[in-house]
């Protein structure tokens, strides 16, 4: 199924570097979604299914070769679209995804230095025509991310990367965003919540009003 051919199920994913801030707008864009009498959900990557769960905390946890963690995190993917994503979209129900496919090209691609053209099959195996509709890249310098992430919780094997892993993983994203403009949105995550959250709000009635027009 192609984004044209679902009704009116929009598809929204989420990205950004570990610190960046991101996890924090999701229930507020899921609200807000709602109080326009939107049916929204919201789900994440690695993860959203029990098998995804089970393969989300191998990858979070253990060591692996490069190539198996990419192969699991499309496996995982495979699965959150079959079970989760696809099935929403066709029912007409708006999906916000904590990460999708350009966290595996930022991490595994940028930070990893995985060849960009494996990920590049992976994707067209895995979900060939299925992208989101829109994507909120929240962006921020490397030592802001360090700094928010040292002041919270146990970090688990990505957030323990050095930073230039996390440089190379910003600027792969950064590159995609400017590969794929139509759809992608980059949000300065160094301001004020209240200021963020004020963008969202206008990226938001944006994209409702391109969906109901």
């Amino acid at each position: 199924m192609t984004n044209k051919e679902h009704s009116k199920g929009l598809f929204i994913s989420f990205e950004g570097i570990d610190g960046a801030g991101k996890s924090t707008h999701i229930s507020f864009v899921q609200e807000a979604l709602r109080q326009r009498g939107i049916r929204v959900i919201s789900t994440r990557e690695p993860g959203g299914t029990p098998l995804g769960e089970a393969l989300r905390a191998l990858l979070l946890k253990e060591k692996m070769h490069l190539e198996t963690e990419a192969l699991l995190m499309f496996a995982s993917r495979r699965e959150h679209i079959a079970q989760v994503i696809q099935p929403a979209l066709d029912a007409g129900t708006w999906v916000i995804s904590d990460r999708f496919t350009d966290a595996t090209f930022a991490y595994q691609g940028g930070g990893r230095k995985l060849d960009l053209n494996k990920l590049n099959a992976l994707e067209q195996w895995v979900h060939p025509d299925l992208q989101p509709n829109l994507t909120l890249l929240f962006d921020v310098p490397i030592d802001v991310a360090r700094t928010r992430l040292d002041a919270t919780r146990t970090l688990d094997k990505f957030e323990q990367e050095k930073s230039d892993f996390f440089s190379d993983t910003r600027n792969e994203y950064l590159r995609r965003a400017t590969e794929f403009p139509h759809r992608f949105k980059v949000i300065d995550s160094t301001r004020s919540i209240e200021t963020i959250q004020h963008e969202l709000l206008d990226i938001i009635n944006e994209i409702c009003t391109k969906a109901a027009s």
